[in-house]
């Protein structure tokens, strides 16, 4: 099996193929998406921002009063290993891609969150996926709304992706890559896995946290070390989908896609993708994970 097919699996602590049967029918981030997860990637064979990513998992299993199984010393310890396992099955020697998620675990059916036994946890691994060949094209859903926050707040990194999942099946039948969700009072929030950032004059706008949208680690580290560093003002605020019309460029940011150029929200095209902004802090981006790589050789793996 070539390396971009094969999927190196760690449930509770057992290595398997992740196509492997591995949770038991009655585990609740089955039944229910009861669950918690994180996603990093590695950089020059670094752990790319591990502490800033487990944060953030600790905030959304406190959010769900879900305990996490291991710590973040033991994580790393299983990450090692998990990514040792996936080399020597692959041969492969690039970057990776790394998955974790936590489940409140199993129990009788029925939502009452005491009736799980305890929780517990899978590590996926596999090689990083390469950046889009292309500049991305986005579509707003016409019917669906980003989840309000005072229901399922898109803050909490669930297993519960349908809100996302329905936009990105919306989007693809309508010859977009991507959704871009409107919150309910109709201001731009976020892409279906990616933060927004456009290109207005000086500039970089981008949603407020406050307006309903996950907040990308990616999207934090580019607004307040790289962009600045890099000699461009950041601005958040709430942004209404017509206001699109007066930027010059606009990119998706996350784990996976890094700095993304979008060529296209709905009928609104930028011709020349990526634009002198986007090369730009593509660029700067590259700088700060490879600065980042070398400071961190603990989290190599």
């Amino acid at each position: 099996m070539p390396p971009a097919a094969y999927i190196q699996a760690n449930s509770n602590g057992r290595l398997h193929p992740a196509d492997a049967p591995a949770i038991a029918p009655l585990n609740r981030g089955y039944l229910y998406g009861d669950a918690v997860y994180e996603v990093w990637r590695t950089h020059h064979g670094v752990l790319f921002a591990f502490a800033e990513h487990w944060t953030r998992l600790e905030r959304s299993a406190a959010a769900l009063h879900l305990q996490l199984p291991l710590t973040s010393a033991q994580v790393r310890e299983q990450v090692a290993r998990t990514a040792a396992a996936f080399r020597a099955h692959t041969g492969e020697a690039g970057d990776l891609y790394v998955r974790l998620q936590v489940t409140r675990g199993a129990g009788p059916i029925g939502l009452a969150p005491g009736l799980a036994d305890q929780s517990d946890w899978t590590l996926l691994v596999q090689q990083a996926p390469k950046p889009p060949a292309r500049s991305l094209r986005l579509a707003i859903p016409l019917t669906l709304r980003r989840n309000p926050a005072a229901c399922l707040d898109p803050a909490w990194k669930t297993g519960n992706y349908l809100n996302n999942l329905l936009g990105v099946g919306e989007a693809r039948r309508r010859g977009a890559d991507d959704a871009l969700f409107l919150n309910l009072a109709g201001h731009l929030t976020e892409l279906s896995a990616a933060s927004l950032i456009l290109v207005e004059g000086a500039r970089l706008v981008t949603p407020r946290l406050e307006d309903g949208l996950l907040a990308g680690i990616t999207r934090a580290l580019l607004l307040t070390h790289v962009a600045p560093a890099a000699g461009f003002q950041v601005e958040e605020r709430s942004i209404f989908p017509a206001e699109v019309e007066r930027c010059s460029e606009a990119m998706a940011l996350s784990t996976t896609k890094n700095v993304t150029p979008v060529a296209a929200i709905d009928a609104w095209e930028w011709t020349d993708t990526p634009g002198p902004v986007s090369r730009r802090l593509q660029a700067a981006w590259e700088d700060f994970v490879r600065a980042y790589a070398a400071q961190h050789p603990e989290l190599r793996v």
